[in-house]
């Protein structure tokens, strides 16, 4: 695939004023390059010398230099004045080879500068390269590619140089596949008219890319839902009134007046990528990069857009399902739809569309498997940026053997960290499957591995979560896994690139806590040895033998007292909620679940309540599983990794050579859509009678049980499950009390797991019962 481009490029410009830290800087940077070069080849020391030539004539002109076209004489003038140190234009479009062959990918590559001296050095640069790069010395606002390809022997349009007729003058129009502007658009005074040529000259299928400086406070973007995420947007007031009046000294114009230059490429463009960023080496300059395409606004093609994402999130059966990531046209007539039945996808871009904005970010992704969310919504600020689970609690062998999960199955099930979603893929490869959650960073971590499949070799995929350690995830997540991911999951990772690069995966988010703790713990009772041997047992015999040894420190009752039975460890690091604690406990003392009037003796009852139940819990699993070779949920939470090679070969289905075979497959997250809500606000907004199964683990131990939350969820998966259709749950309870209201809804409830004292009901064994609610009437 060929392409050509055009950009728009000046240099970073830094500033003129002295700096004694610069100074200091400098000298320390150049007798680093000495030593370095001696200690490698003291004949390199020459080359070395010239190295630092360039270093200090690039801080003389930047830091000393008087700036002296401030007479009004014009932009370009100015230009010349910062600019004549002879280097930097066209490196960005020679950084690009480490990339793409550039000379034999693109069909035609135009640079354009208002800079006499840097258009220059940029030919120059270009002989050197024997490259055929068109240096233009213009003015960005009147560039037209046609105006420059015209006059080149020989250049008809072709599938390489995208053009087209305008309905106006029936002129030929050439587009460019391909555009790209660095740190230009803050040093151009009247940037609207650029941004609009720009949007006149990228083809209906080009990207535009663009970094540049900016200072902006997340107040100014709060109510956008086009902007692709925020994650790292907001620069403090002190930051931004010095960084305005750092660069109105260099003409680069960042003041309020102007606000944000991402502003208005936002607003032009769709939002594919957004990353905001800060140049720690250069003082913390807030700087972004910005990735976008054209913001589809053709009413027709607009409708067809949201008609087949919607259909995709409610399971309507007006459209025929998208084949790929493609869209298609309505096979039957469309009813009237009352929109508060629509997806909010659906909801957002009508009102984007009515105020003539673009679509949300979600829209114009690779993958549109992520479905629209407001990220500013205190219900999902409340998790603080951060997932709770790095790992899946439940476990999948027994949702398989329940379920019998086939092919032509539409499936509801909770995210978490994806673990059990990808095995459903892997064992049974069902028709859809919908991931809900309510927290956006559990969603971001499922992205991540999906983006991994499509486009990793199983080394990396091992290494990141079989290890939980690669040291060169940054440029994974750069290179090649952002192209599968929305903006706000990439903007995310971003930010958390250390988590696989410092220590482990697995010592981050809420889970963390624990793997970290059982770490500490054994390392400060000298156990770390008898950890390893628990691990590696080969029978079980041995590994029971080898718990008898470990168990006092796991099971302390001074640390259950201290640490692991306290309310803020529960939910942190066991995500267990105030709700879910209460049934525990009533369990325990043997209360109805209705009776609220016994407060204090529930509150006596606490401590030994959640002791008893970690015992349960713990012991079985010991004594009836063997870590080493099947239950990898406790090997991880013991090691922090999961393991392939003997003495302990113990890790989930989704890390075996064959599973990424299979999930490698363009077409194997086709059928996957990741919702960020609650439950009940997806489940309401099905098709009636659309989903054949509904995993939603121990979700509705966590209502209250004086509300009508469950009531409310019970019927809208009554009305979206088809007749028969089953909901999966577990229970921290024996007998959780919503079950009477499954049976008063239309479900046939059966208990087919009870952990009683002393049983093991499943790997994990984390819960006291496992039900299958079986659809058999309406639910009114």
């Amino acid at each position: 695939m060929a392409a050509s481009i055009a950009m728009v490029q000046f240099p970073l410009a830094v500033h003129s004023f002295v700096l004694p830290s610069a100074f200091l800087l400098l000298i320390v940077f150049a007798l680093l390059l000495i030593v370095y070069a001696f200690r490698k080849s003291p004949k390199s020391i020459w080359s070395t010398y010239d190295q630092i030539l360039d270093y200090c004539t690039f801080f003389y002109s930047s830091f000393l230099k008087p700036h002296s076209a401030d007479d009004g004489s014009g932009q370009q003038a100015a230009l010349e004045s910062f600019y004549k140190i002879g280097g930097g234009t066209g490196y960005n479009i020679e950084a690009m080879h480490a990339y793409i062959d550039v000379p034999n990918f693109f069909s035609g590559i135009f640079l354009v500068d208002l800079s006499p001296s840097l258009c220059e050095v940029a030919r120059n640069r270009f002989q050197r390269l024997g490259w055929d790069v068109k240096v233009v010395c213009e003015d960005a606002r009147t560039f037209r590619l046609g105006d420059h390809l015209e006059k080149l022997a020989n250049v008809k349009p072709t599938s390489k140089c995208s053009a087209e007729y305008t309905s106006v003058t029936g002129d030929m129009m050439y587009k460019a596949d391909l555009i790209t502007m660095s740190y230009s658009l803050s040093m151009i005074p009247d940037y609207y008219n650029v941004v609009d040529s720009m949007v006149r000259l990228l083809a209906p299928s080009g990207v535009i890319g663009a970094v540049d400086f900016y200072v902006q406070s997340i107040v100014e973007t709060a109510d956008r839902n086009y902007i692709g995420g925020s994650f790292n947007r907001h620069v403090n007031w002190l930051s931004r009134v010095f960084w305005r009046a750092w660069f109105d000294c260099d003409r680069v114009s960042l003041e309020g007046a102007r606000r944000s230059l991402q502003d208005y490429l936002e607003y032009r463009f769709g939002t594919k990528k957004i990353w905001d960023e800060r140049n720690y080496l250069l003082g913390g300059i807030p700087y972004y990069i910005f990735l976008g395409c054209h913001c589809e606004r053709a009413p027709a093609r607009t409708q067809e857009l949201l008609d087949t994402v919607d259909a995709s999130c409610t399971e309507s059966p007006s459209l025929a399902p998208a084949q790929g990531h493609d869209l298609v046209l309505p096979l039957l007539p469309q009813p009237a739809i009352p929109l508060e039945t629509r997806s909010k996808a659906y909801q957002s871009a009508i009102v984007n569309l009515t105020s003539n904005l673009p679509l949300p970010s979600t829209f114009y992704q690779n993958h549109r498997m992520r479905i629209y969310y407001d990220e500013h919504l205190k219900k999902h600020t409340q998790f603080n940026h951060d997932y709770l689970y790095a790992f899946t609690w439940e476990d999948p062998r027994v949702d398989q053997r329940l379920l019998q999960i086939r092919d032509d199955d539409t499936i509801l099930c909770l995210t978490s960290a994806g673990d059990n979603l990808l095995e459903y893929l892997i064992t049974a490869n069902p028709r859809r499957i919908h991931a809900v959650d309510l927290n956006p960073n559990q969603n971001h971590l499922l992205e991540l591995k999906v983006a991994a499949f499509q486009a990793l070799p199983y080394v990396d995929i091992w290494k990141m979560f079989g290890e939980g350690h690669h040291p060169d995830f940054r440029r994974l997540l750069l290179d090649k896994l952002s192209p599968h991911m929305s903006s706000q999951a990439f903007q995310f990772w971003v930010k958390h690139i250390g988590r696989f690069t410092s220590t482990s995966f697995y010592d981050y988010g809420g889970s963390g806590h624990t793997v970290k703790l059982i770490r500490w713990l054994s390392g400060l009772s000298g156990l770390r040895r008898a950890v390893k041997e628990f691990c590696n047992a080969k029978t079980r015999n041995e590994q029971r033998e080898v718990w008898s040894r470990i168990r006092p420190m796991i099971l302390s009752r001074t640390l259950h007292w201290a640490i692991v039975g306290t309310e803020w460890f529960l939910w942190n690091a066991a995500g267990v909620p105030a709700s879910q604690r209460r049934m525990i406990i009533r369990d325990s003392v043997d209360l109805p679940s209705h009776n609220m009037s016994s407060h204090n003796r529930l509150s006596d009852a606490t401590g030994e309540a959640m002791w008893s139940y970690i015992v349960n819990t713990l012991d079985p699993v010991a004594r009836d599983t063997l870590l080493s070779e099947d239950n990898y949920h406790y090997l991880l939470a013991l090691t922090g990794r999961y393991t392939r090679r003997l003495p302990s070969r113990c890790h989930p289905a989704y890390l075996e050579p064959k599973a990424h075979t299979k999930l490698s497959h363009p077409k194997a997250f086709s059928g996957l859509r990741i919702h960020t809500d609650e439950l009940n606000e997806v489940i309401q907004r099905f098709t009636p009678a659309s989903l054949t199964i509904a995993i939603i683990m121990d979700s509705m131990d966590w209502f209250d049980p004086s509300s009508t939350a469950a009531t409310t969820q019970v019927r809208a998966l009554n009305r979206a499950l088809k007749p028969k259709g089953r909901v999966l749950l577990r229970s921290a309870g024996l007998t959780p009390w919503y079950v009477h209201v499954f049976e008063k809804h239309g479900f046939k409830t059966q208990r087919v797991a009870a952990r009683l004292p002393g049983s093991c009901i499943d790997r994990v064994n984390m819960y006291a019962s496992t039900w299958v609610m079986t659809k058999v009437g309406d639910g009114e």
